[in-house]
């Protein structure tokens, strides 16, 4: 009997439905599978998270988020166990993160914020701090 290669994984709905309604509360996101994968969007074009589950068979659970310069080095250094540098977008600094390795739920949102602010145009960055009450300086 042929044996599934994700049998061994656990069922990972619950937290990709949890990274799901964090992502899609931001302003102007959007969701689609992209190259496989469930990926979130920002004004429809700009990935800046995306959920893989033994993506090419390396093992992993992960998220693969966007990142503002210098934190993937620094999230790596402070845990390597739960924070990698993913394939085909780590040289663009993206951070994976192990959901496998049971991350934090706070480091996650971390994260996700993080990968969201560094993705989304200045006018939607505009719309959410009015939103939560803070202004910008013009």
């Amino acid at each position: 009997m042929e044996q599934d290669e994700n049998e061994h994984f656990f069922d990972y709905s619950e937290i990709l439905d949890r990274v799901r309604a964090l992502c899609l509360s931001f302003p102007g996101t959007s969701e689609r599978i992209s190259h496989g994968a469930p990926t979130f969007f920002v004004a429809e074009k700009k990935s800046f998270v995306q959920f893989h589950n033994n993506h090419h068979n390396d093992g992993k659970v992960a998220l693969w988020c966007a990142a503002p310069e210098g934190m993937q080095a620094q999230l790596i250094e402070s845990d390597s166990a739960v924070y990698f540098r993913p394939g085909y977008v780590g040289h663009l600094g993206w951070i994976g993160v192990r959901l496998d390795r049971d991350a934090e739920w706070h480091d996650l949102v971390g994260v996700i914020q993080d990968a969201y602010l560094t993705k989304a145009p200045k006018k939607l960055l505009v719309d959410l701090k009015r939103s939560l009450g803070y202004f910008l300086k013009e």
